[in-house]
């Protein structure tokens, strides 16, 4: 043994005593927290409200500071800070301190980690020498030093290790196989991500980035210092962080957790309303126009249009009496009610209330006496109940619903020629659809525009009101026939036992609560691909975050949505008004030099606004053009993903493949790519593969599905095909690969694009 390998090994044994001292504390924690949520769980749903609210709490309390220490396990320390005046500094995923509250490890997203991540050899910021841990599980199997400052090492007496550029384990990061789950970066965060991430929380950050820049590890972590840094301004807000599609959240689910965060609320557009998910498909045209922000004003041209001045009178009897609904007494309810500005179906109690008051009156002049205040209320009751009433003046004033106003202008052609006078004939005809269609992600913002204009239903709010008392009644019913078979009445009331039959379990967590609520508005909202989001899209959000505390994650020049942006100015001044700052990333982590030059040729060929950005590897063998027969083209791709499988796949199983084409090959080749798999022996990943497992080692998707993720090895095949659909969607495609990308191509390929 080498004199430098001895000290690397003691220096490693001297790392391993530390890191089984963090675990042994963190093992600790877990186990208290354990503890205390058993006691409070066993305490059960008893007592006042008031201590069962305290114990939910603290229940609450215990279960999520256990799921944060359970998902901290992997590389809970990865880092070492050696500084010229200070004891070093070990950097992780959580502080830890001991029973005696001595640090024993910094928490990444701390003012105290940031040298880590920012110091260099022309500024070191005190930090002498910065230490890269690498582990296996509980194991340290390596270590990475990075000297920033010699004079001071050499005057401490130190003769360091290897001293690694600092790429070391960035680059070990870069080539590890992919898997279904995205990873964190915290342990490589590079000094122009980490500005990015620790930017101040106040208005609307927009990080533009082309693909493999970290744009969307820099949005999660930065959604998680930010949660660290300003914890009392949001934990009882929350933090929402939308997604492009359902696929990409679940690729990135891991990695807040591991960070330390498990609060943060996750969706897509399609799913902003609670109760509601939008499956259904629609051509780009329909898309594209319901994304347009006219879409607003027939929105509400809709809702205006269902508070309505009937033409006649109409003639009512009720107990022998006779009432009439004059136009000219709508007329004036109606505008009374509208002068409140609040929305329909709340502004709706305003008109009833006063259209009643008429008829009262026009019953109670008809008695020919004085009536005292609650023989009146009588009167008002009968009327509120007579049916012919409560159709007139439904008739004049709808209560509605989201769903029913907006399935209404799809699928009756006079409502939106009602509402959308400004719109052509061609475009109204587009919209067309039968009333129980679907709903589409397109719809989804219209739904909460209506929502917004429609508020709640007074009618709904008391039929739940009346639901709620009718079992509450029975619950109490229960409760006394209890107590009358056991005797205890004297221990317990009626009202206390069916409080405890009823009792659920904890208090709902900020991000439980935000998620069941539409009205819910956050501190701080993540977008990521925000330049697919249309301008109606944009809407939803902002209601939201009324503070305009956004980061706005993406790339112009991937865009697919025929209602994207191709500037951010287009997109975002209309919605902020010009309020936002922009942050560029500049360095490709993923994708090999060769393929990266290969996508921006083509992209730049197409008119795409390409952000300038450096690859940070180059491979060799990472770009692979064939022109095969058109009729071998599906058999070629599967030999490819079945030899592409054997290539990057590591010995702990990770290593994935994809083949991306354009939508309607995807079907024919997913089931080629299945049966090559099979025919060579991999049954169970030919399996997985067939049914679209979004975690199986070969996937096969369309480019606009691939968006978001990254594989280590992409075959693409027919570009021109893929082109067609989009030029955005072509970039994407070319981008997804951190190893090589191999082209298939029957016909000729995309400007910027040549055989090799």
């Amino acid at each position: 043994m080498t004199g430098s390998e001895d000290a690397l090994t003691q220096q490693v044994r001297h790392e391993q005593r530390t890191v089984d001292v963090l675990y042994a504390r963190l093992d600790a924690l877990r186990a208290h927290t354990r503890d205390r949520l058993a006691r409070v769980r066993r305490e059960g749903p008893s007592g006042s409200p008031q201590n069962r609210s305290e114990r939910d709490a603290f229940a609450t309390l215990h279960e999520d500071r256990l799921r944060q220490l359970e998902a901290v396990e992997d590389r809970l320390a990865f880092g070492r800070l050696d500084l010229r005046e200070a004891p070093h500094r070990y950097i992780g995923r959580l502080g830890l301190t001991d029973d005696d509250q001595t640090q024993l490890l910094v928490d990444w997203r701390a003012p105290a980690a940031q040298a880590f991540y920012r110091a260099t050899a022309a500024r070191p910021d005190g930090v002498v020498r910065r230490r890269h841990l690498v582990t296996r599980g509980r194991e340290v199997t390596g270590l990475e030093d990075e000297v920033l400052d010699l004079d001071a090492l050499e005057a401490e007496g130190g003769a360091g290790l290897s001293t690694l550029s600092g790429e070391g384990a960035l680059v070990a990061a870069l080539a590890a196989g992919r898997t279904g789950r995205m990873n964190d970066i915290v342990a490589t965060i590079q000094a122009e991500q980490d500005a990015i991430i620790r930017s101040e929380l106040a208005g609307a950050l927009v990080v533009q980035g082309g693909p493999g820049t970290g744009k969307t590890a820099v949005a999660l972590h930065r959604a998680a210092y930010l949660l660290y840094a300003h914890r009392r301004t949001l934990e009882r807000s929350g933090v929402l962080l939308v997604g492009p599609s359902r696929t990409f959240l679940r690729y990135i689910d891991q990695v807040l957790p591991s960070l330390g965060e498990t609060g943060v609320v996750t969706t897509t557009v399609a799913e902003l309303l609670p109760g509601l998910v939008a499956t259904g498909t629609e051509d780009d045209a329909v898309a594209a126009l319901k994304g347009r922000v006219v879409m607003a004003e027939v929105v509400a041209r809709a809702v205006r249009a269902r508070q309505r001045v009937p033409q006649e009178s109409t003639t009512i009897r009720v107990e022998g009496r006779t009432v009439v609904v004059r136009p000219g007494d709508v007329a004036a309810a109606i505008a009374r009610a509208r002068r409140n500005h609040r929305p329909h179906n709340e502004a709706r109690v305003t008109f009833v209330r006063d259209m009643l008051a008429r008829l009262a009156d026009q019953y109670v002049a008809q008695l020919g006496q004085k009536v005292d205040p609650e023989d009146r209320a009588e009167v008002v009751e009968e009327l509120r109940t007579t049916r012919e009433v409560r159709i007139a003046l439904n008739l004049a004033w709808m209560p509605l619903t989201p769903q029913g106003l907006v399935a209404d202008l799809w699928s009756r052609p006079w409502r939106l020629e009602q509402a959308a006078p400004m719109l052509t004939a061609r475009d109204r005809a587009l919209l067309r659809r039968d009333a129980d269609a679907p709903w589409t992600p397109a719809d989804v913002p219209l739904l909460d525009e209506a929502a917004e204009l429609l508020g709640e239903d007074d009618q709904a709010q008391r039929a739940q009101a009346r639901a709620d008392a009718e079992r509450r009644a029975a619950e109490v019913a229960y409760a006394r026939q209890v107590l009358a078979q056991t005797g205890a009445g004297g221990m317990v009331s009626a009202e206390m036992l069916a409080d405890r039959f009823t009792a659920g379990g904890p208090a709902l967590t900020t991000a439980e609560r935000a998620a069941a609520d539409r009205s819910w508005t956050y501190g701080h909202v993540v977008v990521d691909e925000a330049q697919e989001l249309s301008a109606m899209a944009w809407r939803v959000l902002l209601r939201r975050v009324p503070t305009r505390s956004l980061t706005i994650v993406g790339d112009v020049a991937q865009t697919s949505a025929p209602g994207g942006a191709r500037r951010w100015a287009t997109a975002l001044d209309p919605v902020l008004r010009g309020s936002w700052r922009l942050a560029e990333l500049t360095v490709n982590y993923r994708t090999p030099a060769a393929v990266t030059e290969a996508a921006r040729r083509v992209a730049v060929a197409q008119g795409l606004p390409v952000s300038p950005q450096t690859a940070a590897r180059d491979l060799p063998d990472a770009l692979r053009v064939a022109r095969v027969p058109a009729g071998d083209l599906t058999d070629r791709a599967a030999d490819a993903a079945v030899a592409g499988l054997a290539e990057v796949r590591d010995a702990a199983g990770a290593g994935r493949v994809a083949v991306l084409a354009a939508a309607p090959a995807v079907a024919a080749l997913r089931a080629g790519v299945a049966a090559a798999l099979v025919a060579a022996g991999r049954d169970d990943e030919g399996r997985r593969t067939a049914v679209a497992d979004p975690d199986a080692a070969v996937v096969v998707l369309g480019a606009r599905e691939a968006k978001g993720l990254e594989f280590d090895l992409v075959v693409l095949v027919e570009p021109t095909e893929v082109l067609a659909e989009g030029a955005g969607d072509l970039y994407v495609a070319m981008t997804r690969p951190t190893r090589a990308l191999q082209v298939l191509h029957a016909r000729g390929l995309p400007p910027g694009l040549t055989d090799g």
